[in-house]
């Protein structure tokens, strides 16, 4: 069950948490996901980084430490592994996966990196959906209305994402459904 028409796409909530602002300095450290349409095959994981790198406020909002991730993280090579199999074992037969983020071309960046630098492709292929432009274009609202404090408090009665990777995809994944069921015009969720 899928909310596209041709039934072939499953749409995959996906957040993250890094050292810093862009994958080719600083390090991946924490990949949340979960199926929009079934939330609870869901899947996190915890990354050693790959340098020791860091932006100041990227690890207050997120709260890790790079010196305890270095020793109790997955290596990423095995991390994305890990997540490509969850990828597979998530989808239904036949379908493929679509990357659905909030500021997708945050999070697409270091995914799609750390896939191709740890694995030589991505199984996203180039595959995604940015919430914030999907309710722009929905909504027909200016993009300074596009940010978590109009959409979270609208659609999940909190202003703020928490910075935990797999809650973020969660709450991601529930504004994107409440945004998909809006859109064909449904509030009781046949379409899904």
């Amino acid at each position: 069950m899928t909310i596209t028409p041709a039934n072939v796409e499953t749409y995959i909530s996906v957040d993250v948490e890094s050292a810093g602002p862009n994958p080719s300095q600083y390090s991946l450290l924490a990949i949340g996901a979960c199926s929009v349409v079934f939330p609870d095959r869901n899947f996190y994981i915890e990354l050693k980084p790959v340098n020791l790198l860091f932006r100041p406020e990227a690890l207050e909002s997120c709260g890790f430490s790079l010196e305890k991730l270095a020793v109790e993280g997955v290596d990423p090579a095995e991390a994305m592994r890990r997540f490509e199999t969850w990828l597979q074992e998530a989808l239904p037969a036949g379908q493929r996966p679509v990357f659905v983020g909030f500021n997708a071309p945050f999070d697409w960046m270091f995914v799609n990196d750390y896939f191709h630098r740890f694995l030589g492709h991505n199984p996203f292929g180039h595959a995604a959906i940015d919430i914030k432009s999907y309710y722009m274009g929905l909504a027909k609202v200016p993009w300074a209305e596009t940010t978590m404090q109009f959409l979270g408090r609208r659609y999940l009665n909190q202003p703020a994402l928490i910075h935990h990777a797999l809650r973020d995809a969660l709450d991601q994944g529930e504004i994107f459904r409440k945004l998909l069921l809006e859109a064909a015009g449904q509030q009781d969720g046949s379409i899904l």
